[in-house]
């Protein structure tokens, strides 16, 4: 059994252990708070790197940390972007299995970073959505309505676009699902000859996807 010593050694070396280290806290759960008390640590090797293995255990096994989830809603405005992003992704990670509906009690205040000024931070929201609509579908008309509006965010015009890729992909994910597939399909042909390649080719590809909607 690791000890929280050598788990706080392990995690301030300069190699990154960050995967190791969220392996033996998902075979060592009681050594959990050492990696919750470790994100408000001075030292930002140590708290940067404890968001990190948050996240990663997120992805892995959420379970583990879905009885914290009020902390991480706490955290998830945290003035720290690298805290706030990885504590975002989490979130996301743990709304298949959000029994309480916690997430749907801060749906409004999570999707209002699609207006940050942060261009990583909304992209964030944008890349979570689609998981988030599968496992949350009583959302899916919400999510889809905040992701159209992308459009209207005054926003960089590159960056604007990259955001629109992203909502392109995020649709995908659910598309077959969703009840808005009119207003999604307008959304993506409006994107056929944006001025950022990489969108026009993901709009092309998801047209050609759904040809027979």
């Amino acid at each position: 059994m690791v000890s929280e010593s050598n788990t706080l050694n392990l995690i301030d070396q300069k190699e990154d252990f960050s995967e190791d280290v969220a392996s033996k806290i998902i075979d060592n759960p009681q050594l959990l708070p050492e990696i919750l008390d470790g994100i408000f640590l001075k030292k930002a090797r140590i708290r940067f790197r404890c968001a990190k293995i948050l996240r990663i255990i997120s992805e892995k096994k959420s379970e583990i940390l879905y009885p914290k989830m009020d902390f991480f809603i706490k955290l998830f405005d945290s003035e720290n972007k690298i805290i706030m992003w990885n504590t975002m992704d989490v979130i996301a990670n743990m709304t298949s299995i959000d029994s309480k509906n916690k997430f749907n009690e801060i749906f409004e205040e999570y999707y209002n970073l699609l207006s940050d000024e942060s261009m990583v931070t909304a992209a964030h929201v944008i890349d979570n959505s689609g998981k988030i609509a599968k496992a949350k579908p009583e959302l899916q008309g919400r999510i889809t309505a905040k992701l159209l509006r992308l459009e209207e965010i005054p926003r960089d015009e590159d960056c604007k676009n990259i955001h629109l890729g992203k909502a392109i992909l995020a649709f995908d994910k659910y598309f077959d699902q969703s009840k808005n597939k009119d207003e999604i399909i307008s959304f993506v042909k409006r994107n056929q000859n944006n001025p950022r390649n990489a969108t026009k080719l993901k709009a092309a590809k998801f047209l050609k996807k759904h040809s027979n909607f």
